[in-house]
């Protein structure tokens, strides 16, 4: 009796599970001080009370890189990384060389990590080709936004130890120093707007360079994850003008081995409460639920949060 009962319940679990009621889901962000990981919480929660046998539990990570290693692990099966991070991780290419994760989709696309270009008028810069001999802020060593300048640069021909004289300071460092008159410029990828271009853009005569549409394109060739931006004019002080430039996505990304059922039921949880969300986490206020499913190197998306994307009309 007691071996038909345990098989009987083993049999209701699978059943269970199939069906897309069950679930152990980790949603992996940033660190506990990070903008993304009280938002993570608050999802995780909605998640439980709306979904049944749902087990979702939000812990903080070491951002986009360490999320997306734990998901090849099988450690977490959600979590928020940049769209090349999470294109890399597919390929198995740049931090995660020889370990292609076939196992990753997208949950969705939030808001993008525009790139912004500063430069005080004194400089006389008026183009990203003029950046050539500048004295110039990169980004803090090993940061995204060094690469960022590195891979634009290159479409000129230019290399940050030989053509610019490059310093690699923080956000707060380099606005700072061109306030001092120290720098020609600075680097800055970040969404808008961001505090540090703000007090540039505030306490000096600055301008924000735009990023040509064809080195936009050049890009793409060999970087599917960027994505046309316009930084709107007035997003900071003295900004008359929308300035074109080039950004990358910040998505959530989901394990393709959590089931159909259980994603739709996420998805449509997630977007379905996003006016108490955006209310309670102003950082989400920059993402936009009908780009959800754009600029997204070509990820596929999750069947599940497909599903979804299909009744609402984002995707065919």
């Amino acid at each position: 009796m007691k071996k038909i009962l345990a098989i009987a319940l083993a049999v209701a679990a699978l059943s269970v599970s199939a069906c897309g009621m069950a679930a152990d889901i980790n949603f992996v962000t940033a660190g506990t001080q990070s903008t993304f990981y009280p938002i993570s919480v608050t999802v995780a929660e909605l998640w439980n009370q709306n979904i049944e046998g749902m087990n979702a539990t939000a812990t903080p990570s070491g951002g986009g890189v360490d999320n997306l290693n734990q998901a090849l692990d099988g450690e977490a099966q959600i979590g928020i990384a940049n769209a090349n991070l999470v294109y890399q991780s597919q390929q198995g290419i740049a931090s995660f060389e020889g370990e292609p994760n076939g196992n990753i989709r997208i949950f969705a696309g939030l808001y993008y990590n525009p790139n912004q270009v500063i430069v005080t008028k004194a400089s006389g810069i008026d183009s990203i080709a003029g950046l050539k001999g500048a004295h110039f802020s990169v980004g803090a060593a090993g940061s995204t936004t060094v690469d960022e300048a590195t891979v634009h640069l290159a479409t000129l021909g230019l290399s940050l130890d030989g053509d610019l004289q490059t310093e690699y300071m923080d956000t707060g460092s380099a606005a700072d120093a061109i306030a001092n008159k120290q720098l020609d410029g600075a680097w800055i990828m970040a969404g808008t707007p961001n505090s540090a271009v703000a007090q540039i853009m505030t306490t000096t005569d600055s301008k924000i360079l735009p990023i040509p549409a064809d080195m936009i394109e050049a890009l793409k060739a060999d970087y599917p994850w960027y994505a046309n931006y316009t930084i709107p004019a007035g997003t900071y002080d003295k900004q008359d003008e929308d300035v074109e430039t080039s950004a990358v996505k910040l998505t959530l990304f989901i394990t393709a081995d959590v089931d159909e059922e259980t994603v739709y039921q996420m998805t449509k949880v997630f977007w379905e409460n996003w006016d108490m969300l955006t209310s309670t986490h102003k950082a989400l206020a920059a993402a936009d639920p009908a780009q959800a499913c754009t600029d997204l190197a070509g990820v596929p998306i999750h069947d599940g949060a497909a599903r979804y994307y299909r009744e609402i009309g984002l995707l065919e």
